[in-house]
């Protein structure tokens, strides 16, 4: 199993950036892929972007062009760089992990983003 540990959360004003860091500890090496999650006030908690042990990304078309996955290797936190930010990306961000042979799907206990002027 792994723990995740998200940061980098806070308030932003809209047309600003923000960068989200989640840690992992435990059995790294099993992690298949990696990515986050956010869910607003009232909504369903929405797909954001993942990156594979590969290093292949992708992100929603919500946030294309305006947010990245990266990380430097396999061992160092994965990173969500949030640029442009509008008060729709107003969420609770939520960093996943899935392993090998496992269907559980591990999760961080969430960081607070607000974008509001």
């Amino acid at each position: 199993q792994v723990q995740l540990v998200e940061s980098g959360g806070g308030l932003v004003q809209p047309g600003g950036s923000l960068r989200l860091s989640c840690a992992a500890s435990g059995s790294i090496f099993s992690i298949t892929d990696m990515g986050w999650y956010r869910q607003a006030p009232g909504k369903q908690r929405e797909w954001v972007a993942v990156i594979t042990r590969a290093d292949i990304t992708n992100v929603a078309d919500s946030v294309k062009g305006r947010f990245t996955i990266s990380r430097d290797n396999v061992k160092n936190p994965v990173y969500l760089q949030m640029n442009t930010l509008k008060p729709e990306d107003t969420a609770v961000y939520y960093c996943y992990a899935n392993l090998y042979g496992s269907d559980q799907v591990y999760w961080g206990q969430g960081t607070q983003v607000t974008v509001s002027s």
